[in-house]
């Protein structure tokens, strides 16, 4: 099995700027990203960025730099122009790793790839957890996606879906009956998809949602969906999860 790992990462965040560079137990957290990249057993690892200061840093730890255009307007754009530089084509398969998921496992990044892999009609691969808590079902941040019987991917949606028509509204002691998955923001594609992807005009149902894959399901694109093997950390979007993260590695030590 043959993948590649790519890591957009971008300076001017809205609100954490410079988050790639923030100091986690004395690493920058690109660092962190790119470690556990480097030991799911892709092929190549790349960081893709448009900032001299990432691009600094990064070669200074050794790792691979694709500089990209600073027009993208998200790390799939990024993603697909890396790609191309990279001369990823047709069949080969690669791997979104978002440059701010310092916790991200290894073993995760590995099975969703393999995902796709083994799932030759699939254009995309991702990866969801169960929900075990009421409170993340409502939680418009935590966006939920609901699976056919193959684990295609039907919907994804920042609303509690699917809806429990007999349970809703309902309080905290009511335990989840009914199969509640939060979607983890890792994506395997196909080379030749992604670009003809990043092609597409921004459809009504994305915008509305502010969620970028169901772009794939507008279109008619299939996402497989693997549900994730191994405990899942946080990403890094605020200042507080920065902190959570510090704190994790320096209990760790």
């Amino acid at each position: 099995m043959s993948f590649s790992v790519i890591i957009p990462a971008r300076y001017a965040s809205s609100r954490l700027p410079a988050k790639a560079l923030a100091d986690i137990a004395g690493k920058p957290m690109i660092w962190y990203v790119y470690q556990n990249a480097l030991q799911s057993g892709a092929a190549r690892v790349v960081i893709a960025t448009d900032d001299a200061r990432i691009a600094d840093v990064a070669h200074a730890f050794g790792a691979t730099v694709c500089m990209t255009a600073n027009t993208h307007q998200s790390g799939t754009d990024r993603v697909a122009e890396a790609a191309r530089l990279l001369g990823l084509v047709g069949e080969d398969v690669l791997v979104n790793v978002q440059g701010d998921e310092p916790l991200l496992p290894a073993s995760l990044i590995r099975q969703v790839a393999e995902t796709l892999i083994n799932q030759p009609i699939a254009n995309m691969a991702t990866a969801c957890e169960s929900i075990t808590e009421w409170a993340s079902v409502f939680n418009p941040n935590i966006v939920k996606v609901v699976l056919d019987k193959q684990n295609f991917a039907l919907y994804f949606s920042r609303a509690p879906i699917p809806f429990w028509r007999d349970g809703f509204p309902l309080n905290s002691a009511v335990p989840i009956t009914a199969h509640y998955y939060r979607h983890i923001g890792i994506y395997a594609y196909r080379a030749a998809y992604l670009q003809d992807y990043t092609q597409l005009p921004v459809c009504a149902l994305e915008q509305v949602e502010a969620l970028e894959q169901l772009r794939v399901l507008f279109n008619g694109g299939k996402i497989c969906v693997t549900q994730a093997l191994c405990s899942i950390g946080i990403g890094v979007d605020t200042e507080e999860d920065l902190q959570k993260v510090r704190l994790f590695f320096t209990n760790r030590k």
